[in-house]
């Protein structure tokens, strides 16, 4: 075997993974990586940008986008607890990355030597980090990396992906040993597993019975890549779909049998159908509490009057939050094609029954789109955050990626945005991190460099990381940036006024005694990056301009100002205990109004 520097070795494995980008920060404790990185610049890439957080956003993004790993690199200390953020954020939402952290020398563990978590454990950084990835590997010879680079690369792409942090002291990145570059670990990720037959003749017959069933997707058919699968299944069967955010686009969501995101801020139909359904089956789809409003009977879900299958590849989901009557371990896409084999395409429900549901169903989505549908017309300043949804959707092609943080401006789009593809609305969804929307578009730009890639994101998430311009034009990455300026941290704000009598306190942005509202201007900060940008504060000029910002190709951001007055319409609900839950705007629960 030939002797290679331990930072020679990695670098030689990432290349061979076939992983295009490291995105990373320099420090003390990375330098001896930065080097063989350097002379390996024709074969990988590295992309620094301004903060460790922003590296981590980049590189859940790009998975989403493509469903394959890229790295980060960050030094030792604070240059890898910046990454804390971005990583928990990707272990949330199933998005995997290879975190590259620095330590210090070996030669130094336990000593206190700059940077180094000793207090309980030498070199202690993987205490710090274990919550928040798959598997966290420590490496103290350079003869121990060959294995954990393979045995890493396998645990973050196998069954339920995620983030694994690979920490290394930063002594290894310059030692030699006789090692050589492990083999891909990609034929065994590449498996999927699937149902057993007993089961799958189990939900064809509960299908065929039942009156009123309803398919629950979530991030694990987009991860799964079974929109083409789940598109035919909800042909064959005629049945309604809700969805997650992670899910959205999976169907066409102005198919027919599309019925919308369900949850607090779902749509009016998708709360409807959830309420009243009698079978309920569930693929890679979490029952969280926004999706679930808080767990409350009858306000989005009715289980256990409600028959639940749930099917996941994480065995841990399964059952979690709500009892199963069949509780199947499988990968999405394989269990789609084996129970469409099963069907065979044969009539396997009450066609009658089938019709007399969807047009419930469509009954539903009229009184909501009667409810909602003058508001996407309304001329104002500031505009309302319809007209903005309804724009947006105007402007970009089926093929456009959104990213979006945290915030008010999320739940709009959730409750209104019409995905066309898989993999073409990012969410902050599990932990919900600010940031993520802003950062993370760049990872998507770089993943599809062909497609537009806009970031949908709050006033307080993009001052929270403007820095990310400055990478944009570093690296020339035309990203844009949609900045929904209303002048607070309107969602916390909105919580507040409901939950307390219409007080609030640290939710608003002002300034001096008049409590003015105040904001930076965010298209001269734009500019003094080198970012072009607008300001809009009329809806007659956003679509112009969001249109005239994708075709300049490069980066661009729009300072959009939106009436902060203008709450989404809760049709489920969310409880913060002990405060009780508010009611539905729109919309009584089914226990209250089983008529409805």
């Amino acid at each position: 075997m030939p002797k290679m520097k331990g930072g020679e070795l990695v670098t030689e494995f990432l290349i061979k993974e076939n992983i295009p980008y490291v995105f990373g920060i320099c420090g003390h404790g990375n330098v001896g990586i930065l080097d063989a990185l350097q002379q390996a610049q024709d074969r990988i890439t590295m992309i620094s940008p301004r903060h460790e957080q922003t590296a981590g956003h980049m590189a859940d993004a790009y998975f989403r986008v493509r469903h394959e790993p890229v790295a980060t690199l960050t030094s030792c200390g604070p240059g890898s607890a910046n990454l804390i953020m971005s990583l928990a954020n990707a272990l949330a939402d199933s998005s995997a990355f290879l975190a590259i952290t620095a330590n210090v020398p070996t030669q130094q563990f336990n000593r206190g030597p700059f940077q180094e978590l000793n207090r309980h454990n030498q070199a202690d950084f993987p205490s710090l980090v274990r919550p928040v990835v798959k598997r966290s590997f420590q490496a103290y010879r350079v003869e121990m990396l060959p294995l954990m680079l393979r045995q890493a690369t396998t645990t973050m792409m196998s069954g339920r992906p995620g983030p694994v942090n690979l920490d290394i002291p930063y002594n290894l990145f310059q030692e030699e040993a006789d090692v050589e570059v492990p083999d891909s670990a990609r034929t065994l990720i590449s498996q999927r597993s699937g149902a057993s037959t007993e089961d799958i003749e189990a939900v064809a017959k509960l299908l065929s019975k039942a009156e009123r069933p309803l398919l629950f997707i979530g991030h694990g058919v987009t991860l799964s890549e079974a929109s083409e699968e789940l598109s035919t299944l909800v042909r064959l069967l005629n049945i309604p779909v809700v969805s997650s955010p992670n899910g959205m686009g999976c169907l066409d969501m102005r198919a027919p049998q599309s019925v919308g995101f369900i949850g607090r801020n779902g749509a009016y139909p998708a709360n409807q159908a959830g309420r009243h359904c009698d079978l309920l089956l569930a693929i890679g789809a979490r029952f969280d509490d926004r999706s679930a409003s808080s767990w409350i009977q009858g306000y989005s879900w009715n289980m256990p009057e409600t028959t639940l299958i749930q099917v996941d590849i994480d065995v841990s989901e399964i059952g979690r939050n709500y009892s199963v009557d069949l509780g199947i371990v499988a990968d999405a896409r394989t269990f789609l094609r084996q129970l469409l084999g099963e069907l065979d395409h044969k009539v396997t429900n009450n066609t009658d029954h089938a019709t007399a549901w969807q047009a419930q169903i469509q009954n539903w989505r009229e009184e909501w789109e009667n409810y909602t549908a003058p508001n996407f017309a309304v001329d104002s300043s500031p505009m309302r955050p319809e007209r903005v949804v309804s724009d947006v959707r105007k402007v970009l092609p089926n093929d456009a990626i959104i990213s979006l943080d945290s915030g008010v401006h999320h739940n709009w789009f959730m409750q209104f945005w019409e995905a066309r593809q898989p993999q073409t609305m990012l969410n902050a969804w599990g932990y919900s991190a600010m940031g993520f929307g802003v950062s993370g578009i760049l990872g998507a730009k770089l993943a599809a460099p062909d497609r537009p890639c806009v970031s949908i994101c709050g006033d307080g998430g993009f001052t929270m990381t403007p820095h990310v311009l400055c990478t944009a034009v570093e690296y020339d990455i035309p990203a844009v940036w949609v900045v929904w300026n209303n002048f607070a941290w309107a969602a916390i704000r909105d919580i507040q006024y409901g939950l307390f009598e219409g007080r609030e306190l640290g939710t608003a942005f002002y300034k001096g005694e008049n409590r003015e509202p105040y904001n930076p201007d965010f298209a001269a900060m734009a500019r003094s990056c080198g970012v072009d940008a607008a300001t809009i504060t009329h809806s007659r000029d956003l679509a112009e301009a969001l249109e005239h910002a994708i075709k300049q190709n490069k980066p661009y951001l729009l300072d959009v100002h939106v009436d902060a007055e203008i709450r989404p319409p809760a049709t489920g609900t969310w409880e913060l205990p002990p405060i009780p839950h508010k009611e539905p705007v729109f919309g009584s629960p089914y226990l209250q109004n089983n008529a409805s």
